[in-house]
């Protein structure tokens, strides 16, 4: 991916941090950065320059940054605008809050540049390897019959544990709440719980054994992902 074709829009209120972000951007190869200081001038810039990724401080004055994500999600023009949120250790809540309203990722301050430029590098670049038709790292899925195989041997699932497999390597990368998983899961025959999700998390690592050990994630007090 050419980083000079991409355009990000910084949202901070913070002018130190502000301005690390955009000299880290730009050295990183990114040339199309624009900041904002305060939440409404931020969504008013996502809706006239519709960046490939925003930068969400969730803390700023005008519109708070879960106010900026939900409003930026309700728009169709910016469908495919990527959120990372910036977010003090100290906000469980709101991270979980705004990757439920569409959040893409999350970067805890204080953060190390590598560390930011690679989530930015991974949101950017993710896509649907399974609906492409492609394996991650050996796991293939049928949606027709809710079959899965690794590494070329079939697994035995429940339709409950494909779902949630299916909805996690949809995404590599994107953090799911235990919500989203409920909403994407949920089914007639059966209710899911919170408690049930991590029943079912349990079932799957046993039965994907050293793939689930190099791939699925908890994010303690948020949720779960696949990593790329």
């Amino acid at each position: 991916m050419n980083n000079a074709i991409e355009q990000i829009l910084v949202i901070e209120d913070d002018s130190t941090i502000r301005c690390i972000l955009e000299m880290a951007l730009r050295a990183a190869g990114y040339e199309h950065v624009a900041t904002a200081a305060r939440g409404d001038e931020g969504l008013e810039a996502a809706r006239k320059m519709r960046p490939n990724l925003v930068l969400l401080d969730l803390m700023l004055p005008g519109l708070d940054g879960l106010t900026i994500c939900r409003r930026i999600r309700e728009t169709p023009a910016l469908a495919d605008t990527r959120i990372v949120m910036l977010t003090a250790k100290s906000e469980e809540h709101d991270i979980v809050q705004g990757l439920e309203l569409g959040a893409d990722d999350y970067v805890t301050k204080p953060f190390s540049r590598e560390v930011l430029l690679a989530r930015i590098r991974a949101v950017l670049r993710r896509q649907d390897p399974l609906a492409a038709g492609r394996a991650i790292d050996g796991l293939s899925m049928v949606e027709a019959d809710f079959s899965a195989t690794l590494n070329g041997e079939t697994l035995s699932l429940t339709r409950t544990e494909y779902r949630i497999l299916a909805l996690l390597a949809t995404r590599p990368g994107r953090v799911y709440t235990r919500q989203q998983i409920i909403d994407a899961t949920q089914s007639e025959e059966k209710a899911v719980t919170e408690r049930t999700v991590d029943v079912q998390l349990v079932g799957l690592r046993r039965k994907l054994g050293e793939w689930a050990t190099a791939h699925i994630e908890t994010i303690r007090g948020v949720g779960y992902r696949v990593r790329p």
